[in-house]
């Protein structure tokens, strides 16, 4: 009996201290790199030119909009985001393409009523039963813009990516339109519904967007770096999807891919084309933004993020590899390799970031184990070091820190009330999805075959609470 107490007491100590330095050493050095973009980020502050279409006085683009919403099993969604999208833009110059499939009978007749009686609305079915990729229905939608064109005589002014739920801005298209020019792309900020009956899954959400929209994006913005898209609420140029089209020998978007919105802002930034991040007021003092709404489960959060990570940080690492011919333009042409190969590094370490995560957790179990054996069973719990006390220290200043920034950014897209403190959850669901995501890349890398793992999407109430009309510092 006491041997084995005492093999517990040298598995829960030793391994309890091993996990801790290594997890310690992993938080501090990804304290560091978050410090290091904090505080690019502040010392730029300013920069951003303010878009506000209240008193912008810049000449607004002519030209067709064409919006493309990719769809399977969307019927319960997808026509009331389409009425009210109708709605919203009104009078203005554009035509929504719905890309649908043949085998997806309840979305077809729940959309083909609205596509007969509105012109504004074109209905895409492609050759393939579904689910494809999201890529391929958008190849889809591109070749029916095309015939369009080629049909009625005209061109296309730019191309809207959206989802099936999105809620749109009424002066989206407008923003579009004062921005697309001298720019192959434009991105808006995405903006999660709060749910008041899931605050803390559904809410990690607004934590993450509002710190990646009111900082991390904005920072590439600033600095001419490749900007990814969000999928939603972006714009692209014609010349950009036609630049693309040629380049992949007629289909612009990647039809093997789980991210390839994510490629798209990568790639339009290796072409040396301008990106650009805006986060504008209307004229009525509202966040021009997209909205919607985000998994309020684990299980479906854990889906859709093991997504991303497999798509990101995983496959495009294959495909992008570590993209070195970006050209800065605001500092002049000169190359920002190194800083694009950073962002492609911050992009890419949430795999090895749930793991330092969760060795930190079971690390911090153990030690409370560790401490209850002091107590009860006669431990010797060994004393750490200065080297060890002073890690600790800074490590906490780093999460602090970490916590503070990411509250500050919450708090000003929700309002103080919504600063709460969900990162726990965040890294719980983080490793999870981390777990998922190796399996899905492994299981892509065996079978070749690579199938739109996406999102169920559901309508939510509106804030009850607007969003603040200060867009920017």
């Amino acid at each position: 009996m006491d041997l084995s107490i005492a093999s517990l007491e040298w598995l829960v100590l030793g391994a309890g201290r091993e996990l801790m330095l290594f997890a310690s050493v992993g938080i501090l050095l990804f304290g560091i790199d978050d410090l290091l973009f904090d505080g690019l980020w502040i010392a730029t502050n300013g920069r951003d030119r303010l878009v506000d279409l209240g008193v912008d006085k810049e000449q607004p683009l002519a030209g067709k909009l064409a919006i493309f919403i990719p769809a399977w099993k969307e019927a319960a969604v997808l026509p009331t985001t389409l009425l009210r999208s109708l709605a919203a833009w009104g009078d203005d110059d554009f035509r929504i393409y719905i890309g649908c499939y043949p085998n997806d009978a309840a979305t077809l007749l729940a959309v083909s009523p609205l596509a007969a009686s509105d012109p504004r609305l074109r209905l895409v079915i492609g050759a393939a039963d579904g689910p494809t990729t999201k890529g391929d229905n958008l190849n889809q939608m591109w070749a029916a813009l095309c015939a369009d064109e080629r049909a009625e005589g005209f061109r296309a002014l730019g191309v809207i990516l959206h989802d099936a739920e999105d809620h749109v801005h009424p002066h989206e298209l407008a923003l579009y339109r004062r921005t697309l020019d001298g720019n192959a792309m434009v991105q808006i900020p995405v903006v999660p519904f709060v749910d008041q009956g899931a605050t803390w899954i559904g809410g990690h959400y607004c934590d993450e967007f509002a710190e990646a929209h009111g900082k991390e994006v904005v920072l590439r913005s600033r600095l001419g770096l490749p900007i990814p898209s969000a999928g939603v609420g972006c714009a692209l140029a014609r010349s950009t999807v036609a630049l693309l089209a040629i380049e992949r020998g007629g289909d612009p978007f990647r039809p093997d891919s789980l991210t390839e919105d994510y490629e798209l802002g990568m790639l339009i930034g290796a072409y040396g084309l301008s990106a650009r991040f805006v986060d504008a007021i209307g004229p009525d003092g509202d966040r021009i933004a997209s909205r919607g709404a985000f998994p309020i489960t684990v299980e479906t959060a854990v889906r859709q993020k093991s997504r991303w990570i497999a798509g990101i940080a995983l496959a495009a690492w294959d495909s992008l590899g570590w993209i070195g011919q970006i050209r800065s333009i605001q500092d002049g042409g000169r190359p920002n390799i190194w800083l694009t190969r950073w962002m492609l590094w911050r992009d890419r370490r949430a795999p090895l970031a749930a793991i330092v995560l969760l060795t930190a957790y079971v690390a911090l179990v153990l030690t409370t184990l560790g401490v209850a054996g002091t107590q009860w069973l006669g431990w010797a719990m060994p004393t750490p070091g200065e080297a060890i006390r002073t890690l600790f220290l800074v490590n906490a200043v780093v999460l602090l820190w970490r916590l503070g920034m990411r509250g500050y950014f919450t708090a000003r897209w929700y309002g103080p009330r919504q600063a709460l403190p969900r990162a726990f959850l965040g890294n719980v669901i983080a490793i999870l999805a981390a777990r998922r995501a190796a399996s899905l890349y492994w299981t892509m890398l065996r079978s070749g075959k690579v199938v739109w793992d996406k999102t169920e999407h559901f309508h939510r109430a509106p804030l009850t609470e607007p969003l603040p009309s200060r867009a920017t510092e």
